[in-house]
C-alpha cells in the first residue's frame, strides 16, 4: 500500500476514533486538538513514520488554507456590531488596545531571544502568534458558569482578531527582501490585498446573502443546498481575490461579515411560514436550520485534519531540535504577551483581577498562527526556519496547557463568580449584555 493510502487510513481512523469517543471526551481535560494534534506526532516521522509528507508540502498548505478560509467566514459571519458594544467595552478593548499590543510585545520580546532575524522578521513573529482560536479552550470559552460579558467578549475576540492582524502580517512580510509581498511593494499589498480583497469579499459576501434570502423566500432552495452555498460563497471570496493577486483569507473574513449581514437584514420568509417558526410550504423542521451548521462542522473537521498534519509534518520534527530560546520564547507568547496587554487593556474597566487574569490566560493559538507560520517558511527566506520552530513550539504548547487547563480554570473562575455575586457587591462582570448571535464553537 502507497504512503498517501497509508496517510488516509491514518486520519480517517484518529478522526473516527475521536468522533465515537467525542460525547465522553468533552467534559474532560482532553480536547479534541489535543488528541489530533498528539496522534499526528506520533504517526509523523518524528516516531512511527505512518504520515510521510516529505516533498508534497502543496497539498498540505492548500488544506491548512482552505481550513482557515472557511473558519475566518464562518466566524465572522456570526459576529454583529452590535457585538462589538456589548457591556460597552470589552471586545472593543481586547481588539482596539490589546491586539496592537500583543503584536508589539512578541516583536519586543522576540528581539533578545531570537538573534539573527530582522526586524520585520520578528515583527511577523508577533503578528503571526498574536490571534487567538477559541476552539482549543472551547471549555474556558463557553462554560455555562461563566457571566455572559466574558463569555461573548472571549467568542468575539478569538472570532474576529485573527482577520484583524492579516494587514499587519502582509505589510511586515512587505518588508522583507525576497518576498512575494516585498516584489509587490507596501503600496501593492496595501491596494491589492488590503482594499481590493476587501472589497471583493464585501460584495461576494452581500451578493450571496442577499440571494439565498431571495431563493429561501421564494422557497426556490432546499434547506441541503442553503448549508452547501455557504462554503461556496467563501470559496467564491477567496479565490476571487487570489486570482487578482490579493489576500485570499482578507476576503473571506470580510465575505462573512456581509454574508451574515445579509441574512439577517435582507428578504424575511415567506408569509406561509407559521408563528412557531415553521419554513416555507413543506413546513419542515429542518428549513429552520442555520445556514452555516454545515460550513462550521467542515471547517471543524478541516481544522481538526490540520492540526493531525501539523503534528506530524511541522510539530514533531521541531520536538526534535528545540532550543531553550525557542522554549523560552513560547513560554512568554503564552503568558506575558498575552496576559500584560490584555490587563493594560482593561485597566480601568471596573472587573476584577481574576476576571482580568482569567482572560489573559485564555488566548490559545492556534490554526491561524499554523498558517501564517508556514506561509512565512514557504516564501524560503533566511530567518524562516527558526519562525516556523518558534511557531510550532507555542502553538504546540497552548494545545497542550489550555487544553489541560481549561475544564478546571472555568469551574475555578464560575465558582468565584458565583460566591462573588452572592454576596452582594456589585460586578463589572455582571453587566448585561445584548443577545449575541448564535455562535457554535465547533470542536476544532
Amino acid at each position: 500500500m502507497s504512503g498517501e493510502a497509508w496517510t488516509g487510513v491514518a486520519v480517517a481512523g484518529v478522526t473516527a476514533a475521536y468522533a465515537l469517543c467525542s460525547r465522553r471526551l468533552a467534559s474532560t481535560p482532553v480536547s479534541s486538538a489535543m488528541v489530533f494534534t498528539g496522534c499526528g506526532v506520533l504517526l509523523g516521522p518524528a516516531v512511527l513514520g505512518v504520515v510521510e509528507t516529505q516533498g508534497r508540502t502543496g497539498p498540505i498548505l492548500t488544506l491548512l488554507e482552505s481550513a482557515l478560509a472557511l473558519v475566518l467566514f464562518t466566524d465572522a459571519m456570526a459576529v454583529r456590531r452590535r457585538d462589538l458594544r456589548s457591556g460597552g467595552f470589552l471586545p472593543g478593548r481586547l481588539l482596539g488596545i490589546g491586539l496592537p499590543l500583543t503584536i508589539g510585545a512578541g516583536w519586543l520580546l522576540a528581539w533578545p531571544l531570537l538573534p539573527g532575524l530582522t526586524v520585520w522578521e520578528l515583527a511577523l513573529v508577533g503578528a503571526v502568534l498574536a490571534p487567538t482560536d477559541a476552539a482549543l479552550g472551547k471549555t474556558a470559552m463557553s462554560s455555562p458558569r461563566l457571566p455572559p460579558l466574558v463569555r461573548q467578549g472571549l467568542n468575539v475576540e478569538s472570532g474576529l482578531n485573527d482577520g484583524m492582524v492579516l494587514p499587519f502580517f502582509l505589510l511586515f512580510l512587505a518588508g522583507i527582501p525576497g518576498t512575494s509581498a516585498a516584489e509587490e511593494g507596501v503600496s501593492g499589498v496595501f491596494w491589492r490585498a488590503l482594499v481590493l480583497s476587501t472589497v471583493l469579499g464585501l460584495l461576494a459576501g452581500a451578493g450571496g446573502g442577499r440571494l439565498l434570502c431571495a431563493a429561501r423566500a421564494r422557497g426556490w432552495v432546499t434547506p441541503e443546498w442553503a448549508q452547501l452555498f455557504v462554503p461556496a460563497v467563501a470559496m467564491a471570496a477567496y479565490c476571487l481575490a487570489v486570482v487578482t493577486d490579493g489576500s485570499g483569507f482578507i476576503a473571506a473574513w470580510a465575505a462573512g461579515f456581509a454574508f451574515g449581514h445579509a441574512l439577517r437584514h435582507s428578504a424575511p420568509r415567506p408569509a406561509t411560514a407559521t408563528a412557531s417558526g415553521a419554513g416555507p410550504a413543506g413546513g419542515r423542521p429542518e428549513d429552520d436550520a442555520r445556514p452555516a451548521d454545515f460550513a462550521e462542522h467542515l471547517g471543524g473537521l478541516l481544522t481538526s485534519v490540520s492540526l493531525l498534519v501539523f503534528g506530524a509534518v511541522v510539530l514533531g520534527p521541531t520536538l526534535e531540535d528545540l532550543s531553550w530560546r525557542v522554549v523560552g520564547y513560547a513560554v512568554l507568547s503564552l503568558t506575558v504577551v498575552r496576559m500584560l496587554p490584555v490587563a493594560l487593556a482593561l485597566a480601568g474597566s471596573g472587573l476584577r483581577p481574576p476576571t482580568v487574569a482569567y482572560i489573559g490566560w485564555f488566548g490559545p493559538r492556534g490554526l491561524a498562527s499554523v498558517v501564517l507560520g508556514l506561509l512565512v517558511v514557504e516564501e524560503q527566506v533566511r530567518g524562516t526556519d527558526l519562525l516556523g520552530r518558534v511557531v510550532a513550539a507555542t502553538v504546540g504548547l497552548s494545545v497542550l496547557l489550555h487544553g489541560v487547563s481549561a475544564v478546571a480554570l472555568a469551574d475555578r473562575y464560575g465558582r468565584w463568580h458565583e460566591e462573588a455575586a452572592a454576596t452582594g457587591r456589585r460586578l463589572r462582570e455582571a453587566t448585561p449584555v445584548p443577545e449575541a448571535a448564535p455562535r457554535r464553537i465547533v470542536a476544532r
